[in-house]
């Protein structure tokens, strides 16, 4: 290793130490020379360029940490300048990032300011690289123009988003650089954020432009900078990035400005020639470029917005920001229609991005006149968007999700307004509507369908539930539908649980009764049990309890285990809540006698003691006490109620942090090894895990006696018995004791199980009968398996590292580093065969074969995401 390397390697180590925690490596005993060190090595000429580099990009990304007050800030701005200065004439890497470094220094370190000497020196000289006027004249060669030019126009940039005003003097000298040759878009940019910052200082001092303009009166630098509009603007103003304004005159900070005829000719003509050069700019940089002249504008009386009018036919990401700032004083009706279909047609490009479509939807969604306005009872005024003009725009189920759901939303606005027009018309799009939700609760019906698909179908509902409130017409059949759903899918009971929270009684209180009907008119021993009892503590009401009662009878004999009879007892809780009856009276009875679970008879003899002794407000009181509930005068009661509280299993806020560690990859069985953290002191702790659909079996309860925050814990280890080699998450439940006695559960974040994670190894071989096993084992898979191959990215690591860290346990042949055989077993029966062959440049061809072709895809993703997690 030559000097050079001994030096990188040794930087390495300091900087790897500092980017740990630089607020500690600064506190120890090297923090103080870090950044005296780093400028002293930017002058040493033994090092090459690409070092020197890397070592400034380190000021760029910890000025404050390594200049922490304004001396030393002030000093090393100095000291990059003067090796910027001292570089020779010829083509140099450093340029560009010592002029970032020397602004970023000033900016961040407070240095800025007219008794700073580096930004004396700073300022002229970024100005002069800007216009042109110093690249090739002792300071870069020519073919570094354009990239310096940019470069300054971004630290100019920088200084005055700090320092409002501060090229006020300057945006004659600006403006006369924007239409010659060099970097439109930073020069735009600049002049237009200079622009806006200089008439919001000169609207609050109630001065005019006073010229500043004009190319003639402007400084060029020469001389003592300008601060006069640096301290009059010293006020905060508001960020550059892109909103959409208030409409509030007062919103954007700016007072009333009445600029002189000659200022306001010079003013329109900077704005128009910003405009003209607009259509040179990318898309972000478009938008914050209107954005700014927009806000400045604002705030200027008798100025005219008609100036933009032809820049937003061709910018329709700009529409929605400058109507919402100038109303009706930009756009007139056929305006309006027009903008409206050019948004309309873009939307349905058959090649634009999945991001920009959605974009160009939430515009026409956003669009003030498709929204029908008026109080309620009155005429709305006539929505825009029509089912002519949208009909290359209805979703479909082949749509990604969030696609469909901003066309559904499309829809539900014009099924809103065409109901008062046309029946014809609405009676096609109900129609369209109602087979769309028919098509996503089909998928969501499913037996072990993707998540994904119900979430989908649920959030449909609810979008249409929430636009089209009040037309039963349509909430009917969706409500028929819902309950269709659930009687094919009783799983996803917890969906419908959250979609009764969220909507409104249109929807809610017709719902409620049909699923309540579906679930009293299930026999209570099948599968879904629980489900159906989630489900009905959610929608059981007083008024249809005999019902519900002879469901609970029947299915009490079926609750032998403890989830099942908490379920159970939650429907009781609920029914009792709603006023109870003799008929309830007599299932409690029979709970606390019949009920295998102690805590569980505990439970139903406390709630039949209340129902049979307690009034009706007083029984409400008892059975959910608060502080909005009202105090009981009986000292008796309070006590009771503490003692209610020590028998009911409470839910609560997860006590402990779960998590999955490091893999185990050996006997009959994969093993989830879990790692678990304390928050607070937990006693007789149970974990239940549950896996939704078919996929793994009943997995047994894991049990921990005592957790202590600030102790170590022994990692918990739970074998899983999968039904098919796939990934799953679990469901986390846990049950425990607090250190007052109460008894309480809580739901703990889903853990994944990763396909590897259901990686095991097979029985080793003899010595020397490798190769002859592992081709014994690749002849087996087929012709009933499958053979594929991927290719593998190895990224910065070798095939020897990715091996070592990720398949080593499974490795039956290896002959490094050119190929490895590896065969891996996955539960229940069967098996995965790998050969690593010589690796290329960027990757490592990978043969495989399997006797489940079921895992190929899995296979591919995993094999391809092992340079991810480097």
């Amino acid at each position: 290793m030559g000097p050079e390397g001994a030096f990188r390697e040794a930087w390495a180590q300091r900087l790897g130490a500092f980017r740990t925690s630089p607020s500690a490596f600064m506190a120890g005993a090297d923090g103080e020379d870090l950044g005296r060190d780093l400028l002293s090595d930017l002058r040493n000429e033994k090092l090459s360029e690409q070092t020197k580099v890397s070592l400034l990009a380190l000021s760029l990304e910890y000025p404050a940490q390594l200049w922490p007050d304004v001396p030393a800030a002030e000093a090393a701005a100095t000291s990059l300048l003067d090796i910027l200065v001292l570089l020779p004439p010829r083509p140099s890497a450093l340029r560009r990032p010592l002029l970032l470094a020397a602004t970023t220094v000033l900016a961040s370190g407070g240095v800025l300011g007219p008794t700073s000497g580096a930004s004396c020196r700073l300022l002229p000289l970024l100005l002069g690289l800007a216009t042109g006027r110093d690249v090739g004249r002792g300071f870069g060669p020519i073919s570094e123009q354009r990239p310096l030019q940019a470069t300054a126009c971004e630290c100019l940039r920088e200084l005055e988003s700090c320092k409002p005003g501060l090229l006020g003097g300057f945006l004659g000298l600006l403006r006369s650089q924007l239409g010659q040759e060099g970097p439109i878009q930073p020069l735009s940019l600049l002049l237009a954020l200079a622009l806006r910052n200089t008439l919001v200082v000169q609207s609050r001092s109630g001065a005019g432009l006073k010229g500043l303009l004009m190319a003639g009166v402007s400084s060029t630098g020469s001389g003592t900078w300008d601060w006069t509009l640096v301290e009059e603007g010293h006020a905060h103003l508001q960020p550059q990035a892109p909103c959409w304004p208030a409409t509030e005159e007062g919103a954007c900070g700016l007072a009333m400005l009445e600029p002189r005829p000659e200022e306001v000719r010079e003013l329109r003509a900077s704005v128009a020639q910003l405009l003209d050069t607009s259509y040179l700019l990318t898309p972000v940089a478009q938008a914050q470029l209107l954005w700014l002249l927009g806000w400045a504008l604002r705030g200027l009386r008798g100025q005219p917005p008609a100036l933009f009018k032809p820049q937003l036919l061709t910018l329709l990401h700009a529409v929605l920001a400058l109507k919402a700032a100038f109303g009706e004083a930009l756009f007139t009706s056929q305006d309006e229609a027009l903008l409206l279909r050019r948004l309309t047609l873009a939307a349905q490009h058959p090649v634009l991005p999945m991001p920009t479509h959605l974009f160009y939807l939430h515009c026409l969604l956003s669009f003030p006149e498709n929204w029908p306005l008026g109080p309620e009872g009155e005429e709305a005024a006539p929505l825009l968007l029509g089912p002519q003009l949208c009909r290359g725009l209805m979703p479909s189920l082949l749509h990604d999700p969030m696609v469909l759901l901003s066309r559904l939303h499309l829809l539900c606005l014009l099924c809103a307004e065409d109901e008062e027009e046309e029946k014809g018309h609405f009676q096609n799009l109900q129609w369209y509507l109602e087979e769309l939700l028919a098509g996503l609760r089909q998928r969501a019906a499913l037996d072990g369908g993707p998540r994904a698909l119900a979430t989908l179908c649920f959030q449909a509902s609810y979008l249409v539930a929430s636009c089209l409130a009040r037309q039963p017409m349509v909430l009917t059949p969706l409500t028929q539908g819902l309950a269709q759903l659930y009687q094919a899918r009783p799983v996803l009971a917890p969906h419908f649980v959250e979609l009764l929270d969220r909507v409104g009684p249109e929807l809610g209180e017709p719902l409620r009764v049909v699923l309540r009907q579906e679930v009293v008119s299930r026999p209570g021993r099948d599968e879904a049990l629980r489900w159906h009892l989630q489900m009905l503590a959610k929608v059981a009401e007083g008024d249809a309890q005999s019902a519900t009662l002879s469901f609970l009878q029947a299915a009490a004999a079926h609750c032998a285990h403890w989830g099942l009879q908490e379920a159970l007892l939650k429907v009781c809780r609920a029914l009792l809540r709603e006023g109870g009856g003799a008929g309830l009276a007599d299932l409690l009875q029979a709970l606390a006698r019949q009920l295998e679970d102690p805590d569980g008879r505990e439970h139903a003899r406390l709630s039949y003691i209340l129902l049979a002794h307690l009034a009706g407000p007083k029984l409400g009181v008892a059975r959910g006490p608060s502080l909005a509930a009202p105090a009981l005068a009986s000292s008796l009661m309070a006590e009771n109620q503490g003692f209610a509280a020590g028998l009911i299993v409470q839910e609560a806020l997860a006590p402990i942090q779960l998590s999955v560690g490091p893999q185990r990859a050996s006997g009959p069985l994969p093993v989830l090894q879990l790692q678990v953290e304390a928050l607070e002191p937990v006693y007789s702790l149970e974990l239940r895990f549950l896996v939704e659909g078919q996929l793994y079996a009943p997995l047994e309860p894991v049990h921990v006696p005592c957790l202590c925050p600030g102790r170590p814990a022994h990692p918990l280890f739970l074998p899983l018995r999968p039904r098919k080699p796939a990934p799953a998450r679990l469901e986390v439940q846990a049950l425990y004791t607090t250190p007052t006695g109460l008894t309480c559960h809580a739901h703990l974040p889903p853990l994944p199980v990763n396909f590897a994670d259901l990686f095991l190894p097979f029985p080793q071989p003899p010595e020397g009968a490798q190769p002859g096993f592992f081709e014994g084992l690749w002849d087996s898979c087929l012709p009933k398996g499958a053979e594929s191959r991927v290719w593998c990215p190895l990224g910065p690591q070798g095939l020897e590292t990715l091996v070592s860290r990720y398949l080593e346990p499974f490795v039956v042949v290896a002959r490094p580093p050119t190929s490895y055989h590896i065969a891996i077993r996955l539960p229940p029966n069967s098996m995965l065969l790998l050969r690593l062959e010589a690796p290329q440049v960027d990757g490592v061809p990978v043969a495989l074969r399997t006797d489940d072709w079921a895992v190929l895809p899995l296979v591919g993703d995993y094999l391809r995401g092992l340079s991810v997690t480097e």
